[in-house]
């Protein structure tokens, strides 16, 4: 991952940094063979560090978490979720203009 911001979420700590937390957080899917996800990759470590301090933003690596890519049926990468109050509130799939990730990060900071 190119940002230190963007938390490295995991089968086992899923519960902690995202189902408990405070804050909003974004989660982008994603397998290492993918080539859309690493296309996807810059876009997500430039809004992990704009919303550095309000939204937490991760990347579950689906091949290593399976359980969590499971529990939300993620049945194509890059699927990006974004939670709040430990809740999906809003989901996409397949390669997303920034624009479009800012436009849902900025309503639930109202």
């Amino acid at each position: 991952m190119a940002s230190d911001a963007v938390l490295e979420i995991t089968d086992a700590n899923f519960e902690s940094e995202v189902a408990s937390s405070d804050q909003p957080v974004l989660v982008d899917f994603w397998a290492e063979w993918c080539q859309p996800c690493k296309m996807l990759g810059p876009t997500i470590d430039a809004l992990a560090d704009e919303y550095q301090g309000k939204v937490k933003v991760g990347k579950v690596d689906t091949d290593s978490n399976r359980d969590t890519a499971i529990k939300f049926q993620i049945q194509a990468i890059p699927t990006v979720i974004l939670f709040q109050g430990g809740q999906a509130v809003k989901t996409w799939q397949g390669v997303q203009p920034k624009a479009a990730f800012a436009e849902e990060l900025d309503k639930v900071l109202v």
